[in-house]
């Protein structure tokens, strides 16, 4: 495939001849006019880094060709050299297999080169791309794409050589500090029981909004458990931290309005969840697995 700057990448839909999806292509990355492509689609005006798959073709001159000097295009220099999250999941697809790149290219039916790119850039290839890519490394396009299917995480095939070192003070508190969704473990009129909150960390403390009456409210005036995880199973890694701390109400009308306004996310759940429960940081816990060769 070659283009020039000016041309329109034209994406079609499983039935044959119907445009899905169109945009102009207003920034090339080689000379020869071979892929990936700066595009400005038709329906958003949106400019992304483009790998066309099979399902894509080139209308030459399909758009009016602006002098460079008017052409910007919404990628950071940054970024070049440092793949993504799919990038780093094929080149680690690749390496369980001991494939080399040009083996996983022939089998996906592409050039190294265009093979190369997403495992070394900050990249976006298209979903005709990627099902080539998961067919010749014998995975699955939702592994490639983060393993985000409903399923419980951790079904992935364990490292060969794992890694599994504690994390310092600073590692657990730059973790913990990222918010989103955790897990209280507390001691009910049922027995132990564990439930996902969203929580963000405020003044040293983790905090969290619940209904007066639910289920983790119980945490109130109680040491408990907290913890926070994430696991690739594409990569087979993660990490997990660990707080425990003794959990109180926040009753402080000051206090509550800082709170409310320093929350990233209101809590998943809905509903009147007015009870503000603070868990003070008292014993901070957490461990990392990676392949034994990145230690």
């Amino acid at each position: 495939m070659h283009a020039h700057r000016g041309d329109r990448l034209i994406v079609e839909s499983p039935t044959t001849g119907v445009v899905r999806r169109d945009g102009e292509i207003i920034g090339l990355h080689h000379e020869d006019g071979t892929p990936p492509y700066d595009v400005r689609w038709s329906d958003t005006g949106e400019v992304t880094l483009v790998f066309p798959g099979p399902d894509a073709h080139i209308q030459e001159g399909g758009g009016p060709q602006r002098p460079a000097d008017q052409i910007t295009v919404e990628t950071e220099e940054p970024s070049q050299g440092r793949p993504g999250d799919v990038g780093r999941r094929l080149a680690e697809a690749r390496r369980r297999q001991g494939a080399a790149l040009e083996e996983v290219a022939r089998r996906a039916r592409m050039s190294p080169q265009y093979l190369d790119y997403p495992e070394t850039h900050a990249s976006d290839p298209s979903l005709g791309t990627l099902l080539r890519l998961a067919d010749a490394l014998g995975t699955t396009l939702l592994e490639l794409q983060g393993g985000d299917q409903e399923r419980p995480p951790g079904q992935g095939r364990a490292l060969l050589h794992p890694r599994l070192r504690d994390l310092g003070d600073q590692e657990c508190r730059h973790l913990l500090s990222t918010h989103g969704v955790g897990r209280i473990s507390l001691t009910t009129a049922h027995g132990p029981a564990v439930f996902p909150v969203n929580y963000d960390v405020v003044d040293e403390a983790i905090v969290f909004r619940t209904a007066p009456e639910s289920a983790p409210a119980a945490a109130v005036g109680n040491d408990v458990a907290f913890e926070v995880d994430h696991v690739d199973d594409a990569l087979s890694q993660g990490w997990s931290v660990l707080v425990t701390g003794r959990a109180r109400a926040v009753s402080d009308p000051d206090a509550i309005h800082r709170l409310e306004e320093q929350a990233h996310s209101t809590p998943w759940a809905g509903g009147g969840r007015t009870l503000w429960v603070s868990i003070g940081i008292d014993h901070l816990t957490g461990r990392r697995i990676t392949p034994a060769e990145d230690a």
